[in-house]
């Protein structure tokens, strides 16, 4: 029997599928974990590279703004289906491929989550130190933000973090939504750029596939099976309120994407005003802002920026970790299943504390190197490196025996599995070729 959280009581809950799986009715009430995804997948990064987009190219390139939506929802039902039709974790899935994938995803957590903890701090700074610019220095602020995500999460089980990240992305939508108006989009040219026309630019096609595949979400489009999991759904019954979920989550996306790039082509492009990459380039529109609509909209898009940040910290906070803890009772010889971590065992457990630990303390000493949006830029080429990962790993696993045969993918899921894991291969490419590596030695 099942709440209006999604959480299950008794025996209804069972990680085996065909058992015990009587198909829930789809639901709004039940929709928890894509209000979560979505949160944690648009950081400040996301949005400042459709302004951008906006920026250089106007509405031509909106059409792939909708495709990366898209692209992305394939990968997160694509595991949140794994998670509902085996009552098996992921890194349960990725283990059963051999043991090259232990070694990535060691490597690959443990790089990462190091940049990344730094990054989503200086991020989440940023705008603080914009609205309190007298109280500390950016770096104090940074250290803060870390500080109180990992008290937050520490101390929260899995449905206070939804509700919090419900009410901050209730706060980025109004403020994206709100910014969109404001600027009075031209709807004209904006349905004509759903048309998949290219810019007539040098590396049109590289800049395309760019924003295409900017559109919210590295590995918290895997952490999307763990919340899943964590909501309580842990079996084929939730099949349908999971594919629902998903894509309330990425039409969220969509939503906070399309604004950002109709703010870019309207205040941005047709004024021949460019901004700097990185989260630097939210300060610059907030004081741009300010110059053409007044302080409270800017201090109320710089409210939005925070809530972006802050939702990426505490949901890869929370996310990474679950997954972390996962792969550590892997090691230990625990078959792990959704059962477990619905549970909310893994979200007490020391392997789970650890990396929130990680991922708080030592990114510390990364802020005193000055220079932080430099890490944000190596946050971008490591998350990109797991993409095709995912999207190749999703594909083996849900087309082999591994999977029910009812719930395997069809030729719709594996095009855009092929899809997602060509693109997002070319851009990791692209990302290590394309850095200056010299200025980060």
């Amino acid at each position: 029997m099942a709440d209006t959280t999604g959480n299950t009581t008794g025996s209804g809950a069972t990680g085996a599928p065909g058992r015990n799986s009587t198909p829930r009715k789809s639901s709004w009430k039940y929709i928890g974990p894509g209000i979560v995804v979505a949160a944690t997948g648009v950081g400040a990064g996301d949005l400042v590279a459709t302004l951008i987009a906006g920026s250089n190219f106007g509405y031509t390139l909106l059409w792939a703004a909708v495709l990366g939506c898209l692209v992305k929802i394939s990968l997160a039902e694509a595991a949140g289906r794994w998670h509902l039709s085996t009552g098996r974790t992921l890194f349960d899935g990725w283990a059963s491929l051999g043991r090259w994938t232990t070694y990535f995803f060691v490597a690959y957590v443990v790089i990462w989550g190091f940049v990344y903890g730094a990054a989503a701090m200086s991020s989440s700074a940023l705008p603080l130190q914009a609205l309190f610019p007298d109280v500390m220095d950016l770096k104090w602020w940074a250290i803060l933000c870390g500080l109180s995500g990992l008290v937050f999460v520490w101390f929260n089980k899995y449905e206070v973090f939804e509700k919090v990240m419900t009410v901050l992305v209730g706060v980025m939508f109004v403020v994206t939504v709100y910014l969109a108006i404001r600027v009075t989009p031209n709807l004209g040219d904006a349905f004509a750029g759903l048309l998949p026309v290219l810019p007539d630019e040098k590396d049109s096609i590289l800049n395309t596939l760019g924003l295409v595949g900017g559109v919210g979400g590295t590995i918290t489009l895997a952490a999307y099976g763990y919340w899943v999991n964590a909501k309580g759904w842990t079996n084929t019954g939730w099949m349908k309120v999971m594919r629902l979920d998903n894509r309330v989550a990425y039409v969220t996306t969509g939503i906070f994407v399309v604004s950002m790039l109709f703010v870019g082509a309207e205040l941005l492009h047709s004024a021949n005003v460019a901004i700097a990459s990185g989260d630097k380039g939210l300060i610059q529109l907030s004081d741009i802002l300010e110059d053409k609509y007044g302080t409270a909209t800017a201090k109320f898009f710089l409210i939005g920026f925070f809530a972006t940040s802050y939702t990426s910290l505490i949901g890869v906070w929370h996310g990474v970790s679950l997954m972390f803890a996962d792969f550590v009772e892997r090691l230990r010889g625990t078959r792990t299943t959704g059962e477990e971590v619905a549970s909310g065992t893994r979200q007490r457990s020391w392997p789970f504390r650890a990396y929130l630990l990680w991922l708080t303390f030592p990114p510390i000493v990364l802020l005193f190197q000055g220079q932080p949006f430099r890490l944000i830029i190596l946050y971008g080429v490591l998350g990109a490196a797991f993409l095709p990962f995912l999207a190749g790993t999703l594909l083996v696993l849900l087309n082999s025996s591994r999977t029910p045969a009812e719930w395997r993918s069809r030729l719709l899921s594996n095009s855009m599995l092929v899809i997602a894991g060509l693109l997002f291969l070319v851009l990791c490419l692209k990302q290590i070729w394309d850095q200056p590596w010299s200025e980060f030695f």
